[in-house]
């Protein structure tokens, strides 16, 4: 059942969207330096559509059918299989409180290949990601378990669908060498900075919508970080071919292709 609104609520979300474009034109026009002051406005025209159309519908679950990982993700795709979890080896390097905080539902699995090389994957999805609970990035996960942050960089990893956002991680822990591979999206988008999430923020609760997001990971024990993150690019391209167009959107933010 829709939620009824008033000719008063039906103005002010009006109003709060016509705040929204103005300020978003106003971004093309001013520098980098003072895009913290449309941040602020943005988040004024958000609060005003929150009174009008208070947001209550999950955005991750369209037509209310609630998001799976264990039914999104196939165990087996492409030249890879899952591994039996009492040999996977999975690290993962956040705490079990925090996750718990976070996030909604967590998938972790480790995948092998027919040459033996091992993927790790773990997705981490939040239904509400408002406010604190936003997703944690790995760069401080890592550190805050005992690994060494040797270098992280922007990169962009490419699939027949277009690239996407990501970062890469080199970590270490004493002779244990992880790369590792992850992005953010929110709702079905892929985003990298706070500004990014905000504006999806902004644009989903206009329409009364709780922004959703997950954290897609992926690493593997290497000492060679560069045949790691051409590995993880290969696993990538392999499950989001394995996936529906729709959860494919969802994991990477990428639509169809054309």
């Amino acid at each position: 059942m829709g939620t009824l609104r008033t000719p008063q609520s039906v103005g002010m979300v009006r109003a709060s969207a016509n705040i929204q474009s103005f300020l978003l034109a106003g971004v093309r026009m001013i520098g980098m330096a003072r895009r913290s002051i449309v941040l602020a406005g943005l988040m004024v025209a958000t609060a005003v559509a929150s009174i009008a159309a208070r947001p209550s519908t999950k955005a991750s679950v369209p037509g209310h059918h609630r998001y799976v990982l264990e039914d999104v993700v196939p165990r087996q795709f492409g030249d890879w299989k899952e591994l039996p979890s009492e040999t996977a080896q999975v690290v993962n390097p956040q705490t079990r409180e925090l996750l718990d905080k976070l996030y909604s539902q967590i998938l972790v699995r480790t995948y092998v290949n027919s040459a033996g090389y091992r993927i790790m994957l773990s997705i981490a999805y939040g239904d509400d990601q408002r406010g604190d609970l936003q997703a944690h990035k790995p760069e401080v996960c890592y550190p805050a378990q005992g690994f060494t942050l040797n270098n992280k960089a922007d990169a962009l990893v490419s699939t027949p669908y277009g690239s996407i956002d990501a970062r890469r991680l080199d970590t270490s822990m004493g002779r244990r060498k992880e790369p590792v591979t992850y992005w953010f999206t929110m709702g079905d988008r892929a985003v990298k900075t706070t500004w990014e999430k905000r504006l999806v923020e902004v644009r989903l609760g206009l329409t009364g919508a709780v922004p959703d997001g997950l954290l897609f990971r992926v690493s593997s024990i290497d000492p060679e970080a560069s045949r790691a993150y051409g590995a993880h690019d290969i696993f990538v391209t392999d499950l989001l071919n394995a996936v529906s167009p729709t959860d494919r959107k969802r994991l990477s933010g990428l639509g169809p292709v054309g």
